[in-house]
């Protein structure tokens, strides 16, 4: 029983690994299938794919399979999978050779920390599985895909810089078993399409699947919206549009992303839409399609947004879905009432920092509307009643809580103290231009420069009162006179005070539950927060560079893939306290390494051994942690001819002019 390998001349070169003797009783078409399955068994013998493979033989095949196998570890031919060589050889004979230790060399050295962590995180999700069971998906689609996702968790970039990094400084498709020799720009940007295609059915199928792992009930999710902006022009584009950047680009063209995440950090639904859509526009057709993503054991979920997000249609609609809703308010609430019936509560944020929280009694004030208006809403109320006359309207009540921080207050009071200095220094000289000869005094120019000042601190011009002195003046002989403002005061509103709603704002629900169970359930928010920030920061999704609109939600739909195994590691690693950053964790892992030392033996031959470093204890404690292996791949060997035949010339020394 002899093992075949190419060296590195390309020589093909065979080793022998057990000297079985003859079998007489046993067929060609068995021998096949014995070595078929014993070459299977020695590198996955924890697939439950073997073992099914493994039932269906004969008991002639599957004794020699069995007999072999056994020979092979006896004999220390092959190392056992997930047992580390220290405890092997303790069991085992030891391996002796002589080598030179001046021939003994270190190459081929690869990053495998990072990769080995997301591949067994993939393995843990099933991910690989599910899309295995896709229709036209080849065991080969499956390994690039998989290749194409880890590589985005670890290093994420462009595909032209991916597939260089694959090629020469990492080891995924050691894991993965797609041949690095095929990876290109070009296949890994059609992964992602494919990958896209099934967006929907991976989203449903991870988000049951997290709930089942870690045991989650999606009893509070978390919707809020991002964009991310493109470099180019994109002028045949139809989702790239112009819109309000929350990244300060309003030079570049924008796309939306919007998420639900329950407060783990687990994604449950996600939504790509055109630059210019607004935030309230978008969550109707979101709420909807929710239920069926989510958990179908979780009850009445109470779903937590943005003031942005916090219309009256959106609440309704939320409501009317069957959820609950919580938000901030979008407006500061006047003429409210303190709850007789509540008593007000103190808690502390994480830097130890005291907060009121106080329930109110509110009543939101009606707007009028035009007599014509009533008039067709109450036809139409009175038509629907006749329709539907057991039909009853249902009220959905609302509740509000007063929320005072006075760290919140601190930083409100300094940052009004700063605009306001800002503004008075504008009006300051607005004002000083009026006594110089050629500043600006017509009376048109002057409200110009002031309306330019109300714009830039809109919040501090309503705090004062300017009064201007007007006179008109010829300029000249031939030009009629114009109006000139000589001089201007101004003065802070008494009744007025900038600083008395500082460190206050309101929350509102539908919920009529206890303070402190309101305030925990809207602290969640921060988590959707930390999943823009790692989507955008740690996984590389801005800018965007694509061209073709399908390229870019592919490019979009792999960060939110990866992001899956980011946060399925860091959700298991915060449960045993350790709270690291996706890039902290990387830079961590990427200290394990796999290596291949070659040496020269005394006879001559080159001796190769593949395998991996020893981690080190951080690395040791993530992977315990998470209760993964950390050792990728058993150690390989090979021994070959020597490189140099004796009968090879030397070749002569090149020589080069100076000229």
């Amino acid at each position: 029983m002899v093992e075949s390998y190419r060296n590195a001349d390309g020589r093909v070169c065979h080793r022998t690994f057990l000297n079985v003797g003859f079998l007489d009783d046993v067929q060609a078409e068995d021998l096949n299938r014995i070595q078929k399955l014993l070459t299977y068994r020695t590198q996955n013998s924890d697939n439950e794919l073997f073992k099914i493979e493994y039932e269906k033989e004969t008991p002639v095949v599957r004794k020699y399979v069995d007999e072999f196998y056994s020979r092979l570890i006896a004999e220390n031919k092959i190392d056992l999978p997930g047992v580390s060589s220290s405890s092997q050889s303790s069991s085992s004979e030891h391996d002796w050779d002589t080598i030179d230790l001046n021939s003994l060399r270190h190459k081929d050295i690869r990053e495998i920390g990072g990769e080995w962590l997301c591949y067994q995180a993939i393995k843990h999700l099933g991910l690989d599985d599910f899309i295995s069971k896709q229709a036209d998906w080849q065991p080969e689609d499956v390994s690039l895909a998989l290749t194409h996702i880890i590589s985005r968790a670890v290093y994420p970039a462009s595909e032209l810089k991916t597939a260089r990094w694959i090629r020469e400084n990492s080891a995924v498709c050691e894991l993965t078993g797609f041949s690095v020799e095929k990876i290109t720009k070009d296949r890994l940007y059609n992964i992602s399409l494919r990958l896209y295609s099934l967006k929907d059915s991976l989203e449903t199928y991870l988000s049951h699947r997290t709930n089942e792992l870690f045991d989650i009930q999606d009893k509070i999710v978390l919707f809020d919206l991002t964009n991310t902006y493109f470099e180019g022009e994109k002028r045949k584009s139809n989702l790239a549009r112009h819109g309000r950047s929350k990244e300060k680009r309003s030079d570049a063209k924008l796309v939306v992303l919007a998420l639900v995440v329950n407060p783990f950090g687990f994604i449950k639904y996600s939504s790509i839409h055109q630059g210019n859509v607004s935030e309230p526009s978008t969550l109707e057709a979101i709420i909807k399609d929710l239920r069926r993503k989510t958990s179908t054991t979780a009850g009445k979920a109470l779903v937590v947004i943005d003031a942005g997000l916090a219309t009256s249609e959106n609440l309704a609609t939320i409501c009317a879905q069957g959820y609950d809703y919580l938000c901030v308010c979008r407006q500061r609430l006047k003429d409210y009432q303190i709850d007789a019936n509540s008593e007000p509560v103190t808690v502390e944020d994480k830097r130890k920092r005291k907060i009121e929280l106080q329930k109110i009694i509110y009543h939101a004030p009606v707007k009028k509307k035009k007599a014509s208006k009533e008039k067709e809403e109450k036809e139409e109320k009175e038509e629907e009643e006749e329709e539907n006359p057991q039909k009853e309207e249902k009220q959905e009540l609302a509740y509000y809580m007063k929320i005072e921080s006075m760290s919140k207050k601190t930083k409100e009071v300094s940052m009004n103290e700063r605009f306001r200095e800002g503004y008075l220094k504008g009006l300051s000289m607005i004002s000083a231009g009026l006594a110089k000869k050629s500043g600006i005094k017509l009376e048109e120019r002057v409200y110009e420069r002031v309306g330019r000042l109300k714009q830039k601190y809109p919040s501090i011009h309503k705090y004062y009162q300017i009064d201007y002195q007007v006179e008109e003046k010829a300029v000249s002989k031939k030009k009629p006179a114009r109006r000139i403002v000589t001089s201007m005061k101004w003065k802070q509103k008494e009744e007025l005070d900038m600083d008395t709603n500082c460190g206050i704002y309101f929350l509102q629900t539908s919920l009529d539950d206890k303070n402190r169970i309101i305030w925990d359930s809207y602290n969640t928010i921060r988590e959707i927060e930390n999943t823009f920030r790692v989507l955008k920061t740690d996984l590389d999704m801005r800018p965007i560079f694509h061209k073709r609109d399908e390229s870019t939600m592919a490019h979009l739909h792999l960060a939110i893939l990866a992001y899956w195994i980011v946060n399925t590691i860091r959700h298991q690693l915060k449960e045993k306290e350790i709270n690291h950053q996706w890039n902290e964790i990387i830079r961590i892992m990427n200290t394990h390494k796999a290596v291949t030392t070659t040496a020269q033996n005394k006879s001559d031959q080159i001796i190769q051994i593949r395998r991996c470093s020893e981690p080190n204890p951080k690395v040791k404690q993530i992977y315990q942690a998470l209760g993964y292996k950390s050792i990728p791949f058993k150690k390989k060997k090979f021994v070959v001819h020597k490189l140099t035949p004796e009968n090879l010339k030397k070749q002569e020394p090149q020589v080069f002019n100076s000229a």
